[in-house]
């Protein structure tokens, strides 16, 4: 995969659109709302969301609100309630007022359903799922009527009343508006608005055996909440006239416009919430928060960057135009941002030995590095020594032509350090390399003396003070840039890169990094930008999880 240039920021047609409402008078305050159902952990295309949403009432000094579209108690869960929570805190969002549930407007919602039976709009349908699907019919042929369907309004009305009274089995009945079975938009093919479900509820108990619809519930929260732009993506376009009929048909207090903008799609990576949930149940992955799930709480655990999140939403912009974006956008994002911010620090993924046999047994220096190339993040110290590691892969008894490590008899230059030669290979009973023979020159710290040419510069760190430490590199969950993409009989499962995960135990880190907390990131010098493990992490067992690579070597030999 080719390098992408420098990404640039996108147009957001919703500004436009509020701004010009505002200056009409239209609205007097803009009140928009991030209304998730509380069945899953948000992912990255949930984040364009959130910075949309808040964003434009940031911008236009108006409220959001963040509202639960809890209508499904079979498939929520508080820990999916307080994961979201998090979520929207961490990406530096506050919600005006209370947390919101359309749970709350249970009550108001069947009161206008029982307004639309009156009405003779709705009515109790007794068709199985199976027949319904044969009566909607497809999208070149008609639905045809439920034989139901003409019911009196009393007859509707006590149906209702004794599904209500928990009288029916799950399924048994439903509640449909009366709209058109013959309408070319399939979602005016007289809806269901109540299904039957004895099911607790995470909010109201087991005050409810019947739960409204989404496509009922939502329409009328945002009305009621008095949501001025109701935003959603495009999928649910073709829902905005059956939105626009519940709130013509019913006394709504508000009658908000619905807008819609492209989903984010982002190769190389699953955003369905059912495919995501089946990775953690199937234990493909280590849970909703494993860092290379496209969840915000795997981002968060990997090391990315609140502030990284809404760039890369703000340079994808907001448009109707469907496409895929390149993940390559998202890393270049957390690269610039940990670049930046993150200090540097020297940590051996694969240590090997090193003994400068010309350095005076007992002594120890203090070497000074600054954390950071360009900002003033202060200084590190690192202890020099007789013994050290350096990377297993810096040294090579045969190496290639341009190669500019350590080499038999070579010289490379420690970071910070002196300039060392490989003078002799120790091996075990198999021939491998296990520990370097080299001597130093005192003359060069800090410096190069005329003459003398050196190839590279190379990581080390002290044998007696390093840390020890697990390193995890984690790659792209998927090896496919359509992971949806499967073979004929296959799924997205056959798609998983069976090298998405590495394990490196054994790892040595400069002393300083003993003390480092959770969440913390650093740029391991030459290898990536790192952080320090949420989960795992603990006094005695330091955990670094790979956060991305210097550069993008996707696709590379």
């Amino acid at each position: 995969m080719s390098k992408p240039d420098t990404p640039v920021v996108a147009t957001n047609f919703l500004r436009a659109v509020v701004q010009s409402d505002l200056e009409a008078g239209k609205h007097a305050k803009v009140v928009t709302r991030f209304p998730p159902e509380p069945n899953g952990y948000l992912h990255i295309g949930h984040a364009k969301s959130i910075c949309l949403n808040f964003g434009l009432a940031q911008e236009f000094g108006g409220d959001c609100h963040l509202r639960f579209d809890d209508t499904n108690p079979a498939k929520e869960d508080q820990e999916y309630i307080d994961a979201i929570e998090a979520d929207v805190r961490w990406l530096g969002f506050q919600w005006t007022g209370d947390v919101r549930y359309a749970s709350q407007y249970f009550d108001q919602l069947h009161a206008w359903a029982v307004l639309l039976i009156e009405a003779g709009k709705a009515y109790v349908c007794d068709l199985t799922p199976e027949q319904a699907r044969e009566y909607r019919g497809s999208l070149t042929e008609p639905g045809r009527d439920s034989p139901f369907r003409e019911r009196s309004v009393a007859e509707n009305l006590d149906l209702f009343a004794r599904m209500k009274a928990g009288e029916f089995k799950d399924g048994e009945k439903v509640l449909r508006a009366k709209i058109d079975m013959a309408s070319p938009n399939m979602n005016l093919r007289d809806p269901i608005l109540y299904r039957i479900r004895h099911a607790h509820h995470h909010q109201t108990g087991d005050a409810w055996c019947i739960y409204p619809s989404y496509d009922f519930t939502h329409g009328q929260s945002d009305a009621i909440e008095g949501i001025t732009h109701s935003i959603c993506t495009l999928e649910f376009e073709d829902h905005r006239p059956l939105y626009e009929w519940f709130l013509a048909n019913l006394p709504v207090p508000a009658h908000p416009r619905q807008y819609e903008f492209s989903r984010l799609n982002l190769n190389y990576t699953i955003t369905s919430k059912r495919k995501l949930k089946q990775l953690v149940d199937e234990k493909h992955v280590n849970g909703w928060d494993d860092p290379r799930m496209s969840t915000l709480s795997g981002y968060r655990r990997r090391g990315y960057t609140p502030e990284s999140i809404r760039n890369f939403c703000e340079m994808v912009g907001v448009n109707r135009a469907s496409g895929v974006v390149d993940i390559g956008m998202l890393e270049f994002c957390i690269r610039e941002d940990l670049d930046a911010h993150a200090p540097r620090a020297m940590c051996v993924l694969r240590p090997l030995k090193v003994v400068i046999t010309n350095y005076p047994d007992g002594q120890e220096e203090s070497l000074e590095l600054p954390r950071h190339p360009k900002e003033d993040m202060g200084m590190r110290v690192l202890p020099f020594a007789r013994e050290l590691y350096i990377d297993r892969d810096d040294y090579m008894e045969n190496p290639p032509k341009g190669y500019k490590r350590l080499e038999p008899n070579g010289e490379v230059r420690l970071r910070g350090s002196y300039v060392i030669r490989a003078d002799e290979a120790i091996r075990d009973a198999d021939g491998t390399v296990v520990e370097l023979r080299c001597s130093y020159d005192p003359d060069t710290l800090g410096k190069n003396p005329e003459g003398r040419k050196v190839k590279g510069v190379i990581h080390w760190v002290p044998a007696a003070h390093s840390v020890e430490c697990e390193v995890r590199l984690y790659d792209r969950l998927f090896a496919s840039p359509n992971p949806e993409k499967a073979k004929e009989g296959g799924s997205f499962l056959d798609n998983i890169n069976p090298d998405s995960l590495v394990v490196l135990s054994g790892c040595r880190a400069e002393p300083g990094l003993a003390e480092a907390l959770a969440g913390e990131r650093f740029q391991f010098e030459r290898e990536g930008y790192f952080c320090v493990d949420s989960r795992d992490s603990r006094p005695g067992h330091l955990v670094f999880n790979r956060t991305v690579t210097l550069r993008d070597s996707w696709g590379q030999g």
